[in-house]
C-alpha cells in the first residue's frame, strides 16, 4: 500500500532514515524541518499521514497539531515522534488531536505499520479479518487456518507469509518482498523464506489436497486459487 507521508522532524539523522526506509518502500515522502513549514506543506498539501516529531523550533508538534486540527479543519492522520515517555505527554498529544504515539527509539518497520493502520482506518478499509482463498480459511484474530475445515497448525512465521499472501491472491509477491514484510532486516540467512514457504506448501497441501503456492521463476511467489490454473 503506497501512502504519502509528511515527516515533520527537525533531526537530521531520524528524518534521514525515515525518509530513506519510507520511500524506499514505494511510499511518497516529504519533509519539513521545523514547524511552521510543516505545518504550511500539511495545510496546502493532501498527504494521507503525517509523522510529526513533538520538539520543533518554529512551533512545537502539540501546537502544530492543534492548529492544524482547529484552525485549519483537517482530518489528516497523525503520528506522533518524541522522546517524552510520560502518562501525560501523551495524553497532550492526544488532546491536540493526535492519534497514535511512538516513543524514540522506534522499530522503522513499526512506524511503517503504524501509519499503514492510520490511513486505512482513516479511509475506512480496515483489513478484514477473515482470508478465504477456496477451501483454505485464516482467521487473523484467532489465528486459526483450516483446509476443507481441519485445522492446520503452523509456526508465527508461516502465519505471517500466509496471511501477505492470502490478502492479494494471483499477486507475485517478489522474493525481498516477503523477506522484508516477514524480518525486516533481521534475516537470518539466504535460505529462510525458501525454507519457511516449503513448511507452508507441505503443510497446506497434505493428504494429496492441491498446492496453493506457487513458485514463479525469477519473479516470485504467489498463492493462486486451484480453479485459476
Amino acid at each position: 500500500m503506497a501512502v504519502r507521508i509528511l515527516i515533520i522532524e527537525d533531526d537530521r539523522e531520524i528524518a534521514a532514515n525515515l525518509y530513506d526506509y519510507l520511500s524506499g518502500r514505494g511510499h511518497a515522502v516529504d519533509h519539513a524541518a521545523d514547524g511552521v513549514t510543516g505545518l504550511h506543506m500539511a495545510v496546502t498539501h493532501d498527504y494521507d499521514v503525517l509523522l510529526l516529531d513533538i520538539s520543533l523550533p518554529g512551533m512545537n508538534g502539540l501546537d502544530l497539531c492543534r492548529r492544524l486540527r482547529s484552525d485549519a479543519r483537517r482530518d489528516t492522520p497523525v503520528l506522533m515522534l518524541t522522546a517524552r515517555d510520560t502518562l501525560n505527554d501523551k495524553l497532550a498529544g492526544f488532546e491536540q488531536g493526535a492519534d497514535d504515539y511512538l516513543v524514540k527509539p522506534f522499530a522503522l518497520k513499526e512506524v511503517e505499520a503504524r501509519l499503514e493502520a492510520l490511513h486505512r482506518r482513516h479511509q475506512g478499509k480496515v483489513a478484514p479479518s477473515l482470508l478465504q482463498v477456496d477451501d483454505l480459511a485464516f482467521d487473523t484474530e484467532s489465528m486459526r487456518v483450516t483446509r476443507a475445515g481441519e485445522a492446520i497448525r503452523l509456526p508465527p512465521k508461516c502465519l505471517r507469509l500466509l496471511e501477505i499472501l492470502m490478502r492479494a491472491p494471483d499477486k507475485v509477491f517478489a522474493r525481498h518482498e516477503l523477506e522484508q514484510s516477514v524480518w525486516g532486516e533481521d534475516l537470518p540467512n539466504s535460505d529462510t523464506l525458501r525454507a519457511h514457504l516449503h513448511q507452508l506448501r507441505r503443510a497446506l497441501a497434505r493428504d494429496g489436497r492441491p498446492e496453493l503456492i506457487e513458485n514463479i521463476p525469477s519473479l516470485g511467489y504467489r498463492l493462486r486459487p486451484v480453479d485459476g490454473r
